[in-house]
């Protein structure tokens, strides 16, 4: 398998499905005939410049892409193109790459791409058609697409390549799910990226490459302006084309060149699976529960279950995060060497997975970003750490699970976690020049300043210091805690580096996993249960549980159907077994609106640039002492402010927003603060996540878009932007000035393109906990009050995942608090006393032994 880092998760998330606005568009549009061909382009330009980051309108260098479409391309479909590339080269190296998107985005996941670059012998150009089903390492295209060279040429500054590229606009590898995109519809997206890195072999079009470093982002094509009635006499240029001198469009590399030679083949040579040292399941052991995912549910549970005397076996897919576990992952310019410390373990590095990240952090198998490692999100988050307000479980979850229900649960956490709003071990807070710039206007507003872990119901009209989960100056959490005193029994086992496949079952009763390596030292084989006494805790999140449960056989028909289409067909659970409940369905997450404000007081550290070469005296502060701004999350963030805003639908909305001094949205960095509001408790949007046929989980459905949700959300900036209006020499970027918070919002798209401007990515709710059985017409929930599932006798779900509705607050402690009520209730059951078969009655499946 090839060794490419992942393009970016910042060029979009959108799959194919949905309806959806079409996304933002970031280039400058033209007409140009380039000279030698005659060829007659519809071109997407990016000007000349540093890269400003996500959705970026600069490229060192420029970049242009040109299209032509067939003349009738805007009344009937065409799944083909005439493609022009004008890639930049600095100091002759570099690589330029397009996503081939449709008609609702261009996301990397599930869209074709062709990578090019000079190979560096004349003017040859390699090409390579690739593919990836999340952000990982694009794979071999397995499709039909074919690209045919017809021009290519090389100077020291660019590169120029058009091409025919047949059925390119079908996306029909088999081992997905196929689409086609539709010119008859007008338009549709399409997507870029650049990197001044050359591929680790220039000749070889299947060679690994870097992450792109100088640019990405979307653009939106045109037909009528693309298709051209000379199309048909085109693509039959030959490749062998005299040479040009005329110039490229204006502002991109000139078009000069030596005579043209043939591009280099497309690869088409199929990926090599990665094999790794794994270690075999100990053949006579079982054990009392299997605890599958290590992170802010799975610790906490593996730890109270062994504390109860139990066998205890926690399966981490992933690898070591923090040092105190054998993590080794730290600045490549060497900082930290030498240190027990990786950059997990440092606040001021938290935000890194979304700013260049490392191989082998992010999930490689959905289409969202995510962490799996060792603590999951509790290790590549900011680490914001919320007591419950009390109302997130009154109104979310039935009885059982009210927030007088939930006392204990979260005194013990925040007994073990208490949190800390000052986490610099001089009590010092640092870089506060946001913070003191909002505060003026919520203060002159009449909001109440708070120390929010004091008062949790106080989430109205209220604003605070950030609460965040660290201990001592680096990072805490459940990792720092649970797991210490889990890993300190004899009957716990740590297992990492290591995937659970599937549940094995006998009707509904759990009696083993398989399991495989993800890396070396990862176990392989089967994984046994305690006869009949055993249970499984699947605590893989949002989107690692349902996936666990559709491969085993559990979820609404149409998934169950796909897995049974994959690679895990010849082995997939007979139909007459499996068991129908709405896994993927409910799908939550705090929706996102990014506000900017700027105000001449406000001052940007570099926090980016702090990685590799941190400021000197920050360093060894936060080295010798644990102290300054490295012991605090970047980027500033603070102050926390909530307001509970009543909807048109009469349902109260919890609003959180989180500033953080940093620009987006095209206001760069320097004097402007960010304001991301999220919409939490009371939200009614749902979405759903379901999986495909290479076992590769996406998000289906986005969450985001009922009117009462989208109308509070606007009343809610409407407010925030009548508070700040006192503060003196402000300016409101985002929204404008006289722009209100609904106008705002329509401006703003709900794509799938658009998901990493939108999401928060607390995603939650797709194994639904709740008293109607979802085996049941109209039933909707997954797990019971007891967190088993439905259908089973010894299956629980214990994450993020059985989240009935959002809560106030970044989702992190809560989490862990579900996770500690689970456990009382799990340990409060009674064993099977028999393995439980199912029977089918009226069309549903019952388990004869309870639930």
């Amino acid at each position: 398998m090839k060794s490419n880092i992942i393009l970016s998760s910042a060029l979009g998330v959108a799959s194919f499905f949905g309806n959806a606005v079409l996304a933002q568009d970031y280039a400058t549009h033209g007409m140009y005939t380039e000279p030698t061909t005659g060829i007659s382009f519809y071109t997407s330009m990016e000007a000349d410049g540093a890269s400003t980051g996500s959705f970026t309108t600069t490229t060192l260098g420029g970049f242009t892409f040109g299209m032509a479409l067939p003349g009738n391309a805007a009344t009937v479909d065409s799944y083909e193109y005439i493609g022009l590339i004008i890639g930049s080269l600095i100091n002759g190296t570099g690589w330029s790459g397009l996503v081939h998107g449709d008609n609702t985005g261009a996301g990397m996941p599930n869209h074709l791409m062709l990578l090019a670059w000079p190979t560096g012998v004349g003017n040859t150009i390699a090409s390579s058609l690739r593919y990836s089903v999340s952000y990982q390492a694009p794979v071999d295209y397995k499709g039909s697409a074919k690209i045919t060279p017809i021009y290519s040429k090389v100077n020291a500054t660019s590169y120029t390549l058009i091409y025919r590229c047949e059925n390119c606009l079908i996306f029909d590898d088999p081992t997905q799910p196929s689409f086609n995109t539709s010119t008859s519809q007008a338009t549709f997206e399409w997507g870029w990226a650049q990197s001044s890195v050359s591929p680790a072999d220039k000749t070889n079009p299947d060679s690994s490459i870097g992450q792109h470093n100088n640019g990405m982002g979307e653009f939106q094509i045109i037909v009528s302006k693309a298709a051209n009635a000379a199309y048909a006499k085109w693509v039959g240029l030959s490749s062998t084309v005299p040479t040009s001198s005329a110039a490229a469009p204006t502002g991109n590399p000139t078009a000069t060149g030596a005579p043209t030679t043939v591009a280099a083949p497309t690869t088409t040579a199929s990926a090599t699976p990665t094999t790794f040292k794994a270690v075999p399941v100990p053949a006579a052991t079982s054990y009392d529960y299997v605890v599958v995912g290590g992170g802010a549910a799975g610790i906490p549970m593996a730890d109270r279950l062994s504390a109860a005397g139990h066998s205890v076996l926690l399966i981490e897919k992933g690898v070591a995060s923090s040092a105190r576990w054998g993590g080794t992952y730290r600045p490549e310019s060497g900082w930290l060497d030498g240190y027990n410390l990786t950059w997990f373990d440092i606040p001021g590095e938290c935000n890194r997975i979304w700013n260049g990240g490392s191989p082998g952090v992010a999930c490689t198998d959905l289409d969202q970003m995510a962490g799996c490692i060792l603590g999951g999100g509790t290790a590549v988050n900011a680490g914001l750490w919320w007591k419950p307000n009390p109302p997130d479980w009154d109104y979310n979850f039935p009885d059982g699970w009210k927030s007088e229900d939930m006392q204990f649960a979260t005194e013990r956490v925040f007994s073990r976690i208490p949190g800390t709003d000052h986490p610099s071990m001089d009590g010092k807070l640092y870089i506060q020049s946001g913070f003191d710039i909002v505060r003026q206007g919520l203060a002159a507003a009449n909001w109440t300043s708070v120390t929010a872990n004091d008062v949790p119901c106080k989430k109205d009209k209220t604003y605070a210091h950030t609460e965040y989960m660290y201990i001592n100056g680096e990072r805490g959490g459940p990792m720092a805690t649970y797991l210490v005193s889990a890993n300190g029994r004899n009957n716990f086992h740590l297992w990492l580096n290591t995937s659970v496949e599937r549940i094995n079952r006998i009707g509904g009763h759990a009696t083993s996993l398989d399991v495989i390596a993800t890396n070396d030292g990862g176990h392989v084989g089967t994984v046994k249960l305690t006869n009949t006494t055993g249970r499984v805790i699947l605590a893989a999140g949002t989107f690692g549980t349902p996936k666990i449960l559709f491969r085993s056989g559990i979820g609404p028909d149409d998934m169950l159907q796909q897995v049974q289409q994959s690679p895990d067909g010849p082995t997939f659970i007979k139909s007459t077994d499996w068991i129908n409940l709405p896994v993927g369905y409910n799908l939550a997450d705090h929706l996102n609106t990014d506000c900017v404000i700027s105000h001449p007081n406000i001052s940007y550290y570099d926090w980016p640039a702090a990685w590799d070469t941190p400021i000197e005296a920050d360093k060894v502060s936060y080295l010798k002492n644990r102290t300054g701004p490295f012991a605090q999350a970047a980027p500033n963030i603070g102050p926390m402010m909530w307001e509970v805003i009543k909807g048109p639908d009469g349902i109260d909305r919890q609003m959180q927003w989180t500033s953080r001094v940093e620009g987006s949205n095209g206001v760069p960095n320097g004097n402007s603060m960010t304001l991301s509001l999220y919409l939490g408790r009371g939200s009614v949007s749902r979405g759903r996540t379901t999986i495909g046929k290479s076992l590769n989980m996406v998000v289906n459905t986005l969450p985001y878009g009922d009117p009462n949700d989208l109308t509070a959300v606007g009343w809610a900036i409407d407010n925030m932007v009548n508070a700040l209006k006192t503060i003196p020499n402000i300016t409101w970027n985002l929204p404008p000035p006289g722009v209100s918070g609904a106008d705002y919002l329509k401006s703003i798209p709900l794509t799938y393109a658009n998901v990493g401007a939108r999401r928060a990515n607390h995603w939650m709710g797709t194994c639904k906990l709740g008293t109607d059985d979802g085996r049941l017409p109209d039933g909707t929930a997954v797990v019971d009050t007891n967190t088993k599932i439905y259908g089973t006798d010894n299956m629980f779900v214990v994450d993020a995942s059985i989240w009935p509705g959002m809560p106030s607050t970044n989702p992190s402690a809560l989490i862990v608090t579900a996770s500690e009520r689970a456990s009382e209730l799990i340990l409060a059951l009674p064993c099977p006393k028999k393995i439980g078969g199912v029977v089918k009655k009226r069309g549903q499946f019952y388990s004869n032994s309870g639930g």
